[in-house]
């Protein structure tokens, strides 16, 4: 079992709290660096949520 296949039985049916939890870390980077990344932390929140979309 590899890697990927770890994490789509960890996720499963739990996206919705999955991208809620991405958008908490991303908020919390965002204020730990002064917003100095916004727009590198919001791509890859973005990415990361469409990588579940796609997985789902």
């Amino acid at each position: 079992m590899g890697l990927m296949d770890k994490l789509k039985g960890l996720i499963g049916g739990n996206t919705d709290k999955v991208k809620q939890g991405l958008d908490k870390a991303g908020d919390m980077v965002d204020e730990k660096t002064g917003g100095a990344h916004a727009d590198k932390i919001d791509m890859a929140k973005d990415k990361a949520a469409g990588l579940l979309d796609d997985q789902a």
